[in-house]
This record gives C-alpha cells, sequence and structure tokens, in this order.
C-alpha cells in the first residue's frame, strides 16, 4: 500500500510509524523545514503527551461519540506504552503523563528515530499546491509530484503559526467537497479592560473563572489565574476560552466572572469580613486585606469598590463590606477578543465529523481519504488530551489506511 501523509506533525508522525508497521510504503510531505516542531511547546516544553483522566467531556466539538469512537481505538494507555517502546520511560503528575525527563525533544527524537528506522521517506520545505483523484491520489508541490493508493490529511489547525499551523489542510479538505466548522483560536489568552488590569498586571492568584455569554452561564474552572494588562490568562482561562473565541465569532458578549475567594460562599464572606471587620477595625483598608490578596489586587479591588485604601475598616458601613464582597466573588469582565492564533495552543472548529467515519477516520465523500488530528472539529482542554487526540488519530487513521 502506498500512502501519502500530508502534515508531519504529532498525528501524521503516529500515522506514519502505524502504516509502516504494517507494512505499508509511506511518503510524510511537510511545509516546515523540519518534523514535528509544534511538539517541542506543548507542556511549556515539557510534553505532557497524555493524562490518566481521559473522558469526553474533556473534548470539545459537535459530536463527543465521534471522539469515544477514536479514543476507544488507542486508549491513554495505549500511548504510554507507545512511547515506553518508543524509549520513552514515563511519570505522572496529577494525573498528567510526562517523559521522565521532562523534555519535549525526547518525544519528538523518539518519533524520529522510529520514522527513520521504517524506511518512512520524509520530505520536508515541500508545500503541497493541489491535489486531485483519479484512480490514485495525485499530490502536487512546490517540488515534485507524488501518487498515493491512500491520502491522510494531518496538517494541523492555524494555532500557533510559527510552527507550521497555516490552515492549508482546510484548504485541502474543502477541494475534496468537505465541510468546515467555524475555527477559532482555543487554549488561549482573553482580553478584556475594566480600567484597574495595567495596575494589576503580573498577579497571579487562585481564582474560579465563569464564562457568561449574553448573560447565561456557559463553562466556568478554577486555577491558577494570571492577570495582564490585556485581560485575564492562566489554564482556567484557556480552559474555558473556546466558548468566548465562538461567543465573539457569532457576534455574542462574552463576560468573565472572577471569583478571587471561590472557598467562600457569598454569605461567608460577607459575614467573614464583618466578623474581621470588628477584630481589625483599627487596620485601614490596605493593611485590611494584606493576607488575602496580593497587594496590587487588594489596592485594585477597592478603587472598583470605591473604597479609600487609607479608609480605617471601624469606619465602612455594612453596605460597604456586602458591596466589597460582591466585588471580591463575582467581578466581571466584558471579553473583547482574544490574543489571536499566534499565541493559541490548538484550533477549535475545523473538519465537520459528520463527514468521517469514527472508526476508521476515512471520508464519507471520498474513498480512501482519511483525516487525522488538528484539523478535524476536535480539540481538547489542558493537560495532554490535545496531544492524545493526535495520536490516538494519527494511529486509526495510519492503521485503517494500510489494512482497508
Amino acid at each position: 500500500m502506498n500512502i501519502v501523509i500530508v502534515g508531519g506533525g504529532a498525528s501524521g508522525m503516529t500515522a506514519a510509524i502505524t502504516a509502516a508497521e504494517k507494512g505499508a510504503k509511506v511518503t510524510i510531505i511537510e511545509h516546515n523545514d523540519r518534523l514535528g516542531k509544534k511538539i517541542l511547546s506543548t507542556g511549556n516544553g515539557r510534553c505532557n503527551f497524555t493524562n490518566l483522566r481521559m473522558e469526553s467531556d474533556c473534548f470539545r466539538g459537535a459530536s463527543p461519540e465521534f471522539v469515544e469512537t477514536v479514543l476507544a481505538q488507542f486508549t491513554h494507555e495505549d500511548a504510554i506504552s507507545f512511547f515506553e517502546n518508543l524509549g520513552v520511560l514515563a511519570k505522572e503528575k496529577s494525573g498528567c503523563v510526562y517523559p521522565y525527563s521532562e523534555q519535549a525533544s525526547a518525544v519528538l527524537d523518539v518519533l524520529r528515530f522510529k520514522i527513520e528506522q521504517l524506511g518512512v521517506r520524509v520530505r520536508c520545505e515541500e508545500a503541497v499546491e493541489d491535489i486531485f483523484c483519479k484512480d490514485q491520489f495525485v499530490i502536487k508541490t512546490n517540488r515534485g509530484k507524488y501518487e498515493a493508493d491512500r491520502l491522510i490529511l494531518a496538517c494541523g489547525g492555524k494555532a500557533a503559526p510559527t510552527t507550521g499551523s497555516d490552515g492549508s489542510g482546510y484548504v485541502l479538505a474543502k477541494a475534496f467537497g468537505h465541510r468546515l466548522k467555524p475555527t477559532v483560536p482555543a487554549l488561549v489568552q482573553l482580553c478584556g479592560d475594566d480600567g484597574i488590569f495595567h495596575s494589576v498586571a503580573g498577579v497571579r492568584c487562585d481564582a474560579k473563572v465563569t464564562l457568561f455569554v449574553d448573560e447565561k452561564e456557559v463553562a466556568s474552572d478554577r486555577g491558577e489565574l494570571q492577570l495582564t494588562e490585556y485581560g485575564v490568562s492562566g489554564i482556567p482561562v484557556f480552559q474555558i476560552s473556546r466558548y468566548a473565541a465562538m461567543a465573539l465569532y457569532e457576534k455574542k458578549q462574552p463576560v468573565v466572572s472572577l471569583n478571587f475567594l471561590p472557598d467562600f460562599s457569598d454569605k461567608q464572606l460577607f459575614y467573614y469580613l464583618l466578623q474581621r471587620a470588628v477584630n481589625q477595625s483599627w487596620k485601614t483598608m490596605e493593611q485590611f486585606l494584606i493576607g488575602m490578596f496580593p497587594k496590587k489586587l487588594a489596592h485594585g479591588l477597592l478603587r472598583k469598590a470605591g473604597l479609600s485604601v487609607m479608609t480605617k475598616a471601624e469606619a465602612c458601613s455594612a453596605s460597604a463590606w456586602k458591596g466589597l464582597a460582591e466585588l471580591i466573588m463575582d467581578y466581571r469582565v466584558p471579553i473583547t477578543g482574544t490574543k489571536g492564533f499566534e499565541h493559541a495552543q490548538v484550533t477549535a472548529g475545523g473538519v465537520d465529523t459528520e463527514e468521517i467515519h469514527g472508526k476508521t477516520l476515512e471520508s464519507k465523500l471520498m474513498k480512501h481519504l482519511y483525516f487525522a488530528g488538528e484539523l478535524l472539529d476536535v480539540d481538547g482542554i489542558c493537560g495532554g488530551y490535545n496531544l492524545q487526540w493526535a495520536w490516538a488519530s494519527g494511529h486509526v487513521a495510519g492503521i485503517h489506511a494500510a489494512e482497508d
């Protein structure tokens, strides 16, 4: 079986290894100067390559059933075993699985070594210009022409374009008649300015972040929030960002609610502040909030609440405490944009999975055409899920392209 894979990222490399191990003759066409460039930036360079909690609710897209069908064929246990067989000793931290060396380069290296050992033909710095199918697929690039019995599109999305994700795969998919779901940045920072962010930039704190779209709660997450000059960042922001980006695309109004003390209920915090004021009545409001919040954040909250940092706690009315408590628990920030695909880790949206067989990842519109990776309308939350999708979808596409 002669297979051409367009895209030499995580899913394309896995598809190549799987198909070659089944005896197929495999060629990877990659427009970057080397394979797997995006892998090096995953997990802050440590490559969190899968997760022990692998549920469908960790993935987004139009069809959870489609995701489940693919993941069932290549589980997180399979991913760990796959990489251990390639030479990567794995270790786990809070469910996240890393190479023991905590170096993303180790994951990329063992994939490259295996591709070389299997005799997969690699063509880097080649851009696909046209693909058509007669009896076989004919792939024309800026440097030559290839023919294939089977074609796997594993071109990635639009996120992190400096690593080669330029959206060219969508053009190829559309040329075969496939529909695309709208594509927006995901796992990305959110922009919004309420007047104090410039003064609290750099603050990191535990918080619950809840997204409302047109006043309806859509998603929430808790973790380390990062306040910046342009808006909000951090893992909990990344986890909800695809919904905010999609709302902006649909011309709706996303708003995030920041809860800076998520361990309290509204009533608990109000009465806690009142009791604290009794015990520390002599303190200024600046002094009063020390031990609860970083100083820059305390100043910002007081300014937003209309309270002077020099006001004594004993001088605050019950309504002032109530207003401060409400602000701490529900700090609203209208979202005006995202930091874009340049800063996004993945793309939300892509090739409509209704037109793909979940069991094989073969196109329902074009026989012997397969899809893998971020090109499809599947994106995961932070924690190794997007790489697990790449390994799983690459494995499924590779094995069925080689066997069907």
